[in-house]
């Protein structure tokens, strides 16, 4: 029963669901960087240099008579810039929590009732002087 109750401790951890969490996000957010890489930004760049479509980019290199090995590159330019656009994604994601982290610490905390006497006292006997 020991296993089951270690196994339990760590599946529950919070960084474990975050991870979790995380990984789910980003599998649902693929299918959208795809379809904006896809669908909105490459046909308009394609147009511009000529009307082609970037996943249908490839070098084709005989092997034989009538067969040849095709080398799609236009469908690993079309994940490079998948890649770039959810690398920015999350990186605007993590500047905007560290900044509101930062915002958080900067905030001083407030006084106590034994600070606020001492201050009150501190002030009253610079007035004395």
């Amino acid at each position: 029963m020991g296993l089951v109750k270690e196994f339990k401790e760590f599946a529950m951890k919070g960084n474990v669901v975050d991870l979790a969490v995380g990984v789910i996000m980003g599998a649902a957010f693929a299918p959208i960087v795809k379809s904006l890489v896809d669908d909105i930004i490459m046909p308009p760049i394609g147009y511009l240099i000529g009307k082609v479509d970037f996943s249908d980019l490839a070098i084709h290199m005989p092997v034989g008579p009538n067969e040849f090995v095709k080398i799609g590159y236009g469908k690993f330019i079309n994940a490079t810039i998948a890649f770039i656009i959810t690398a920015w994604a999350i990186f605007m994601l993590i500047k905007v929590m560290n900044r509101l982290t930062r915002k958080k610490e900067e905030a001083p905390p407030a006084a106590s009732k034994t600070e606020e006497l001492l201050m009150e006292i501190r002030d009253l006997m610079k007035k004395r002087v």
